[in-house]
């Protein structure tokens, strides 16, 4: 049975981990392989983001990864590529500051498609929600080296913020480890992606498995 979008939107309400593709820090691994590995782990939502291939390439991968996430009940998300998203038919779309207009994208997808926002500050916060947005992505929170050309660690403070201002959910990611976690949470989020902490891990499942564990037992405090 297909879920609805509130039904989707609810994963990013509650305590969850947010998957994301990077194979360039993989170990070696492919991307199908460590998406297999994360919905096999209990991630339930993947975001395929893929600088380094050409088109073709990323629109066959999708396609495993739709396949996959279908099997698993999880939600796929694209980053950057409306188009991609339409193609493979996934649950949504991520847009940076320098990709379409949220507002000018849900005019092409409608209502039905997830829509998120990547956001550094409180004005593109404010703008991201006004524009229609379903989630933000929020951070770099730490120092983070996934990008070619980082943005600056906006801080817990900003974490705080958000979780305490902001109407729609959001996701904290940038630079979070196994270690410095709980200080997320802490500072309010709740939906969180550990990017290279998991791609990158030489055991991703053993690896999901203890940031469970400190979100489980963050949540029962």
């Amino acid at each position: 049975m297909s879920l609805s979008k509130e039904e989707k939107l609810q994963l990013f309400k509650s305590y969850n981990i947010y998957g994301l593709t990077a194979e360039k820090f993989s170990n070696g691994r492919s991307n199908i392989e460590v998406v297999k590995a994360m919905l096999d782990s209990g991630i339930r939502i993947i975001q395929y983001r893929e600088k380094y291939k050409s088109l073709k390439e990323k629109y066959e991968e999708c396609l495993q990864i739709r396949k996959l996430t279908r099997q698993y009940g999880a939600l796929l998300i694209v980053n950057d590529h409306v188009d991609l998203c339409q193609m493979v038919g996934a649950d949504g779309v991520h847009l940076g500051q320098e990709d379409y207009p949220a507002k000018e994208v849900r005019k092409i997808l409608g209502e039905d498609f997830i829509i998120g926002v990547t956001t550094h500050t409180k004005e593109q916060v404010e703008k991201a929600v006004e524009d229609g947005a379903d989630y933000i992505g929020l951070g770099p929170v730490f120092q983070s080296f996934t990008k070619d050309k980082p943005h600056p660690p906006i801080g817990i403070e900003m974490v705080s913020w958000v979780a305490q201002n902001c109407k729609i959910p959001f996701v904290a990611i940038g630079g979070i480890k196994e270690h410095n976690l709980k200080d997320v949470l802490e500072a309010g989020a709740k939906c969180v992606s550990l990017v290279t902490e998991i791609v990158g891990s030489d055991d991703i499942s053993q690896k999901i498995k203890e940031l469970w564990d400190i979100i489980k037992e963050f949540e029962r405090s």
